[in-house]
């Protein structure tokens, strides 16, 4: 376990190529000349000599251009989001993460993994049977207070249902809307993959439950324990989602897999990399640290040899500032 000051926020440094370098490329080089340039904000556009520029973690997305898709940045994310209390007795079986919701978006993170009950009409946030005491609209005020404060800022938020709804006189879709009902200007709920800018201070919805109308991106066809590939109208996403993990190795070869899958796609494709799992123990007990204390460090290990490069949505257990930031480096 550690602690995370919220007072200290770990500064990135982007480095900004010389008007030199500019005027010694070739035309032939202008593609990928406006490639690294999209990656710039605004202000530095006009100014290839800017010096350094610092960038915070609860801020990063400040630092790059509106016209980026979201398929071509590196996003720390969390797995299980809001799972910070474990099982009764055993151990190991449902927690998920150290860091509240506040703290995972102030150290980086802007993928959320939210798993709702339905419950009275309302969600209740839930990991299997294990109820998190936190709510839903806890989950929301965290995050448009986040965005209330650093509106350069996105955060996209899967939403499944989880655990076995109870005493609704309503859809899970229609309780979902009447949350969203409640502060509409902070949800992107179109069906396509967005660039940044059409993000920015909203929470760009990731759906993961049935619904009669049109409603963020799809995801409903959700496979089970496998790497596998979405291909709607609007949106194309490729998951690994490999979670009942019988050998960490195998785990790590479909996590790098993907990795390197990510970084030399040329599509608009969305890749999202679930670095998390369990591993089943004595009578088949899922033990969860089990998998992240083996894979977090080849994880980073892997960013600080790997430190430019698309990498798509990464969804870790027990996340840390430093982990998030390895990946947030990997933008600049």
């Amino acid at each position: 376990m550690f602690k995370l000051n919220m007072r200290r926020f770990t500064s990135i440094t982007l480095g900004v190529v010389t008007s030199a370098v500019f005027f010694s490329c070739s035309n032939d080089n202008s593609m990928e000349r406006d490639s690294d340039e999209a990656r710039l904000p605004y202000s530095l556009q006009s100014n290839a000599k800017a010096s350094l520029l610092p960038i915070e973690m609860n801020s990063w997305m400040s630092g790059l251009q509106d016209n980026i898709s979201i398929s071509k940045i590196s996003i720390p994310g969390t797995h299980d989001s809001g799972a910070r209390k474990d099982a009764p007795v055993v151990s190991g079986t449902a927690k998920t993460q150290d860091l509240s919701i506040a703290e995972q978006l102030n150290a980086g993170v802007r993928f959320l993994d939210i798993r709702c009950r339905h419950i009275d009409n309302s969600f209740t946030i839930h990991h299997g049977a294990i109820y998190q005491n936190l709510n839903f609209d806890d989950v929301l005020t965290a995050c448009y207070a986040f965005l209330e404060s650093h509106p350069s800022e996105t955060i996209i938020m899967s939403v499944k249902e989880e655990h076995d709804p109870s005493n609704n006189s309503r859809t899970f879709e229609k309780t979902f809307d009447s949350y969203v009902q409640k502060n509409p200007l902070k949800w992107n709920l179109g069906t396509n993959v967005p660039t940044l800018g059409e993000l920015r201070g909203k929470i760009k919805l990731l759906r993961r439950f049935s619904a009669e109308t049109a409603k963020g991106i799809n995801a409903t066809s959700w496979a089970d324990n496998t790497t596998f590939e979405i291909n709607n109208a609007g949106a194309a996403l490729k998951v690994q989602d490999y979670y009942k993990v019988t050998n960490n190795d195998d785990k790590w070869n479909g996590i790098s897999g993907l990795l390197n899958e990510a970084r030399n796609d040329s599509s608009n494709r969305l890749f999202i990399n679930f670095t998390s799992g369990y591993k089943p123990g004595i009578f088949g007990i899922p033990s969860i640290p089990t998998v992240s204390n083996n894979i977090n460090p080849r994880l980073k290990t892997f960013f600080q040899n790997n430190t430019k490069g698309t990498f798509g949505v990464m969804p870790v257990d027990f996340v840390n500032a430093e982990l998030s930031e390895l990946i947030v480096k990997t933008n600049f």
